[in-house]
């Protein structure tokens, strides 16, 4: 028999480190965390410890999903000041401090979401990785030229943190795995 106050999704949502995309895909460049969390799914396979997340502009709803993993890799775009296409690894204090600076209204209440893992006693190792839109304004599924550029480089940063870490982590490949790539320029 379950036991009452368990919950069925702790063992679905519960994994060693998380990688998390946020962000909006209406809205041109808001959506890089998104897209770059799409390919990730695409090309690489992970052990179990690690879950990879479509977390939309979903904000305080996540705090269920981001309370749970010890490790959490968010990936979204970040105002900084920046030339569009600049990239920033953020951690520790600076998170809250470049957040707060109203980047937008998704990546306030994500923030709000992170702190509320205080009262369950799991705020996990946060890195934001993001890069400095260009237009995140625009009603637009496709992200601008400059930003696009830079999701690979988000990716290597994505693993590199996932090295950091210990995870190991393998490119698809074979007849069943078709890449992104093949479908540009033809």
């Amino acid at each position: 028999m379950a036991q009452p106050d368990r919950n069925p999704f702790d063992d679905i949502y519960s994994p060693e480190v998380m990688i998390l995309g946020i962000g909006s895909i209406l809205y041109s460049d808001d959506g890089f965390g998104i897209r770059v969390i799409e390919q990730i799914q695409r090309d690489y396979e992970f052990p179990d410890t690690v879950q990879v997340v479509d977390g939309g502009v979903l904000g305080i709803n996540l705090l269920g999903v981001i309370s749970k993993p010890k490790q959490l890799i968010v990936v979204d775009t970040l105002r900084n000041k920046g030339k569009p296409g600049d990239l920033y690894r953020l951690e520790g204090d600076a998170i809250p401090e470049r957040i707060r600076a109203k980047n937008s209204l998704h990546q306030v209440v994500f923030l709000e979401a992170l702190t509320l893992c205080q009262a369950l006693d799991n705020v996990p190792q946060t890195v934001i990785i993001g890069v400095e839109p260009e237009d995140i304004q625009t009603l637009s599924l496709v992200l601008t030229p400059t930003v696009q550029a830079q999701v690979e480089a988000v990716i290597r940063m994505v693993l590199d943190e996932l090295g950091r870490l210990g995870v190991n982590y393998r490119k698809k490949e074979g007849p069943d795995h078709v890449s992104r790539d093949s479908f540009e320029n033809h």
